[in-house]
């Protein structure tokens, strides 16, 4: 039987859309939409655990929960779901963020107090597209995570925990290989999971602490930090410095110029400090994107060379 959990936030939510940056991808074996609810897998310190978040009236979010990880999981429902978050300290300061913000009252930013669990996706998105770091995330869990808990013949397919440091670590290089990650990604994997103690405890440090502490890691860059900590941390401020696109689509939707890099793009964002981040999530929902004209990453196969 599960262990079943509630939680009622203090205003409006939108529980997928405030838990859709943990998903990677639509084939994610770890979070997946079915059957109105949202499912998902995950590594805790006590082990895996499914949960389970449907929306109930009145604006309740009720969680079921199997596994090991459960009672770790269902003690940090809330936080998970962003109770801990502050959006009413957002003050929109251009006209396409506070429609944007108007749009969506029931964002919050969430975190899970897991940093390898979205450190290692976030590595494997470094350089390469959206979908070959999907793959390579899909292909993994698919063959080294551990089958989720729970019922099934309830799930919406086949759905798989990551594994834990040391089960990333038994991955052979061969299969880094196979799912498309280049040497360098897998080893800075590998470096991340062997300290992964260390590393968890940025969990509840100071975001310039918890960002420090990552990029000891080699391999660990500002855009790599920032990724992770947004999820682990909830962090409102960790704005994704390094992109490829982000910076023209932020001064895109601010300005409607294009071309900017990083330092102008974190001048345009100066007013939100503190809540960088989700000034970023606003403008990628506003949908103000501009037509891509530059050489896009090459799609690479690894597999076959």
């Amino acid at each position: 039987m599960p262990a079943v959990r509630s939680w009622t936030p203090p205003g409006p939510y939108d529980l997928y859309r405030s838990l859709r940056v943990l998903q990677r991808g639509p084939g994610d074996p770890a979070q997946r939409r079915h059957d109105g609810a949202l499912w998902r897998t995950s590594r805790t310190p006590d082990g895996p655990v499914t949960l389970r978040l449907a929306e109930t009236p009145p604006g309740r979010i009720e969680a079921h929960a199997w596994g090991p990880g459960r009672d770790w999981a269902l003690d940090r429902l809330p936080t998970l779901l962003g109770a801990e978050d502050r959006p009413e300290d957002f003050v929109p300061r251009h006209a396409l963020v506070h429609a944007a913000h108007r749009r969506n009252p029931g964002l919050r930013l969430v975190r899970t107090g897991l940093v390898l669990e979205s450190l290692i996706p976030s590595i494997l998105e470094q350089k390469v597209t959206t979908d070959e770091a999907y793959r390579a995330w899909r292909l993994l869990l698919q063959r080294h995570g551990e089958p989720a808990p729970g019922p099934t013949e309830l799930m919406p397919a086949r759905m798989y925990a990551p594994p834990d440091a040391a089960g990333w670590r038994r991955v052979p290089s061969w299969e880094w290989h196979r799912a498309g990650v280049d040497d360098k990604r897998a080893a800075t994997v590998l470096r991340a999971c062997r300290v992964a103690a260390r590393l968890e405890e940025a969990a509840t440090m100071s975001p310039d602490e918890a960002s420090g502490r990552l990029r000891l890691v080699p391999g660990i860059g500002p855009w790599t930090a920032a990724e992770t900590l947004q999820r682990s941390n909830g962090d409102p401020d960790a704005v994704t410095v390094g992109d490829f696109h982000l910076p023209d689509i932020v001064g895109y939707a601010l300005t409607g110029r294009r071309g900017l890099d990083d330092a102008a793009m974190l001048e345009l964002l100066g007013p939100y400090a503190g809540q960088r981040h989700r000034a970023t999530r606003l403008i990628l929902l506003a949908g103000r994107v501009p037509e891509r004209r530059g050489p896009r990453f090459p799609v690479g196969d690894i597999a076959r060379l």
